[in-house]
């Protein structure tokens, strides 16, 4: 059971891809085309929300950022949850080897640009953005390319994504947490305490579930915190055990129901309002700047030698193997499009840079983002698609296998 929640976990992931993909290529067109001015303009203007005497007022952009992609952490929490208790997360002997090579994909790449950082003057503030993995993108890749090849590397990818996941939620909580009003962030934590020992006694309806996040979500954006932080907080009191009148989890039930909007909506508008990058008065010195070059090949060579390093490494020490009937030259293949930092990239690179979306900074952060995963992402295919479907001898002790 727990093996076909997780299979269609990876083909919701994997179809939403598409979806991802065409925003970014949209988000790119509408920068570089006569509605340039409106499209910025728009990510920039301010909206407010009132309800009674709660207002909040943000601009598009950090209506996207701070409010959609709180259900995005939402839905990354439950899915932690769900592995955690149920899934690969809840083997041991299946989690040394993603886990180092998680903690390898993180270290790689904060190596590299820290490198490129003291020798080509890149600002020392963005080394955090090209730690992270995009999940969607890197599925939605593998789906294309690794037909025929084991199944244990998608579970091997995924648990990998999710310990990323969980390094970069951990990395935003220590980095940007600066200049918090503490006093509504308390009420917050209490009030997911108070849900979670609710949860425990009494069957909580779900329209208290709903008000309960949006209460936290509202007391996060008010203490100045990103909302991500409280969100994966939240995931974590939602009950995983089926009810007796029907039988059904509440913390399934809330990943099928969110997953689609998460897929379909959420990240695509994200992208759509980061991945625009306008090219006009771009010059080469911009184009080639330090933060950028820093940036991309952070996710192209940290990524593959973060992660494909400490698997071999684990496998090598006999703490870990491979995953099950897959060669190194796939794992190899795996390693490369971790490189696909996207969404989490781009995101953290907000939160680096703050200002205008438009600002130089930004501009480079989107183009460093965007060339590192387009060159891993293309490496990768061309890697997994000659490792092709063959199998290589399973390990005794394998991990991330089936």
């Amino acid at each position: 059971m727990a093996r076909k929640f997780t299979l269609d976990f990876l083909k919701t992931e994997a179809a939403s891809g598409s979806a991802l993909a065409l925003a970014a290529i949209a988000a790119v067109i509408v920068a570089n085309s006569p509605w340039s001015a409106d499209y910025f303009a728009w990510l920039k203007s301010e909206h407010v929300l009132q309800l009674g005497p709660i207002r909040l007022e943000e601009t598009i952009s950090d209506w996207i950022k701070e409010g959609l992609m709180a259900i995005f952490f939402l839905v990354v929490g439950l899915e932690i949850k769900y592995e955690i208790v149920r899934g690969e997360l809840s083997d041991p002997r299946k989690l040394t080897t993603p886990v180092l090579a998680a903690l390898g994909g993180m270290a790689g790449p904060a190596a590299v640009y820290l490198l490129l950082s003291g020798t080509m003057g890149a600002p020392h503030a963005g080394w955090p953005i090209p730690l992270a993995t995009d999940i969607a993108f890197a599925l939605a890749i593998f789906g294309f390319v690794g037909k025929g090849l084991p199944s244990s590397l998608r579970v091997f990818l995924l648990t990998l994504a999710i310990v990323d996941d969980l390094g970069a939620i951990a990395l935003i909580a220590v980095l940007f947490s600066e200049g918090a009003n503490w006093t509504p962030l308390f009420w917050a934590l209490g009030l997911i305490v108070v849900g979670g020992l609710a949860a425990r006694l009494v069957r909580v309806p779900t329209p208290f579930w709903v008000i309960g996040f949006a209460a936290v979500w509202y007391l996060t954006v008010l203490s100045g915190l990103s909302t991500s932080l409280t969100a994966v907080a939240f995931a974590m009191i939602v009950p995983i055990k089926a009810r007796k009148e029907d039988r059904q989890s509440p913390l399934k039930e809330a990943i099928h129901d969110l997953h689609p909007w998460n897929a379909y909506l959420v990240l695509p508008l994200f992208a759509f309002a980061k991945a625009g990058v306008s090219f006009a008065g771009l010059t080469m010195e911009q184009a080639f700047a330090p933060l950028v070059i820093a940036i991309a090949l952070g996710l192209f060579f940290g990524k593959q030698i973060g992660v494909f390093g400490a698997a071999w490494l684990a496998s090598a020490l006999k703490i870990g193997a491979r995953p099950t009937d897959a060669s190194w030259l796939q794992v190899y293949g795996v390693s490369l499009l971790c490189g696909v930092g996207f969404t989490m990239s781009l995101f953290i690179g907000v939160l680096a840079f703050p200002g205008a979306v438009d600002s130089p900074e930004q501009i480079e952060v989107k183009l460093g983002v965007i060339g590192g995963s387009i060159l891993s992402a293309v490496a990768a295919a061309i890697v997994l698609g000659f490792a092709g479907p063959g199998k290589a001898r399973s390990a005794h002790g394998v991990v991330g296998g089936e």
